[in-house]
């Protein structure tokens, strides 16, 4: 089993080889130190130029919408974690092209060279359009709050049929906001802590081969949270952290939530895509 510290009780389960794609980025850094020590070797991939911290670590620059670099780059690999891409509203050709078509070449690359297991890296703005009063399940119809959320949407929908027709087993954590600790009102309910990040993910990557296809909001255990926490069955994970601890210091934390306004915030706001569609 997996506790809330990340580390795994009940006998070692092998992490292998695990490549990062998107590993110099805020949850990538992370991540790789972290999993430094739990691996066979530390396959790391970035657009940005990344440099070996340890004998285990290999390191490849890479554009992922090179497909066949992303395929050399993975080669050898046990399972992956997909962090790659643009993080937030673009235009939508700039989103079709690094988020789509780069997981797109993740996927065809694990398939072509025998990795079993990927974790895709979604968002919770999948979902944005959802009331803040409504707990949302994964299970439910997306309601993207921007492009950003349709090209998340287009990954979770590539990696289903990579899981249907191909047999790859597919993870896709719907990521909250991961911050070292909660800045804003908004981040009482969606925070996602740089520990349970790491939790998720050991989680994600350990879980059993049989789970073919799942999707899971990645959050932190947060009193205000708008997001179911996996059920055992899906993920065996349970975050520990609580932003609800962190309130006293976020000024508007007592003012009473609209439980209309759509969970994304000001992500929802149309002006904040219209500035990414040309007129």
């Amino acid at each position: 089993m997996i506790d809330g510290s990340g580390r795994i009780w009940g006998g070692a389960v092998g992490l292998g080889t695990v490549a990062i794609t998107g590993a110099a980025g805020n949850i990538g850094s992370v991540v790789r130190q972290a999993l430094r020590n739990d691996v066979t070797r530390l396959i790391l991939l970035d657009r940005t130029p990344l440099h070996p911290c340890a004998s285990n670590e290999e390191v490849h620059t890479v554009d992922l919408r090179d497909a066949a670099a992303v395929e050399v780059a993975l080669s050898g690999a046990d399972s992956v974690l997909h962090l790659g891409g643009l993080p937030d509203e673009a235009p939508l050709a700039a989103l079709l092209e690094a988020n789509v078509l780069g997981t797109h070449h993740v996927l065809e690359a694990a398939r072509r060279t025998g990795i079993d297991r990927v974790v895709l890296a979604s968002s919770n703005r999948v979902t944005g359009f959802y009331p803040t009063a409504h707990v949302t399940s994964p299970h439910e119809p997306v309601r993207p709050d921007g492009l950003y959320g349709v090209s998340k949407a287009a990954i979770e929908a590539l990696g289903q049929m990579y899981a249907d027709k191909f047999d790859l087993s597919v993870i896709c954590l719907r990521i909250g906001s991961f911050e070292e600790r909660p800045t804003e009102l908004r981040h009482l309910a969606t925070w996602l802590s740089p520990r349970d990040a790491v939790g998720y993910i050991r989680a994600a990557l350990t879980a059993p081969r049989s789970t073919r296809f799942t999707t899971v909001y990645a959050v932190s255990a947060n009193t205000r949270r708008f997001w179911e926490l996996p059920e055992q069955s899906a993920l065996a994970y349970t975050p520990v952290d609580n932003a609800e601890l962190h309130a006293a210091s976020i000024p508007e934390a007592r003012t009473p939530a609209d439980p209309s306004a759509p969970q994304a915030g000001p992500y929802a706001l149309p002006d904040f895509t219209l500035k990414h569609i040309p007129r």
